[in-house]
């Protein structure tokens, strides 16, 4: 009925208010509905992959064709997959790829994974996204001697590797990260 279609839409008519459907994206990537673990691979991959991140709501939401649902996020909505150490580009949960801002690297406070930021132009000072284990690992053995100040939450690592030439001319402008 049209009262019906009042009702579910939004202010002006336009799309309906996003409310929570029970939907969890939890900080080591995995999905949970109403509190039951997401097990279909190919569920879970269309779902990553349909993560958008709403400005002007500041919220995660899935969205999928025309579906649009609040989700809760634990930590992060967007996660880094790979890494190219030649180009210094990241592969992303949602499939885009970006270049890796080496200046917004950071450690979780919830258990000291990495962080950096994404999606810069969407929200100033970016989105948070969170390193999966393979691709930190592949980060992180492509640096040497990577210094971080510690009011940047991360410590001075000593690791194996040469840097690439990206991370190089990164780091030398502004000298907070030295090589």
């Amino acid at each position: 009925s049209a009262t019906a279609g009042a009702e579910m839409a939004g202010p002006g008519g336009g799309p309906p208010r996003l409310e929570p459907f029970g939907l969890v994206l939890w900080r080591d990537g995995s999905w949970t509905h109403e509190g039951h673990p997401i097990l279909n691979q190919r569920l879970r991959e269309k779902f990553d992959r349909s993560v958008v991140y709403l400005a002007d709501e500041n919220a995660y939401v899935l969205q999928i064709g025309r579906f649009r649902g609040l989700i809760e996020v634990e930590e992060t909505g967007f996660f880094v997959r790979s890494v190219d150490l030649e180009t210094g580009s990241i592969a992303l949960s949602d499939g885009s790829v970006e270049a890796l801002d080496v200046m917004s690297l950071a450690a979780s406070s919830l258990d000291g994974a990495l962080l950096c930021r994404i999606k810069l132009s969407l929200v100033p000072g970016g989105l948070p996204a969170r390193f999966f284990h393979s691709a930190q690992a592949d980060l992180l053995a492509g640096a040497d001697d990577i210094v971080v100040p510690r009011d940047q939450a991360f410590a001075t690592a000593g690791l194996l590797g040469t840097s690439p030439a990206w991370l190089e001319r990164a780091c030398e402008p502004c000298g907070h990260l030295s090589l």
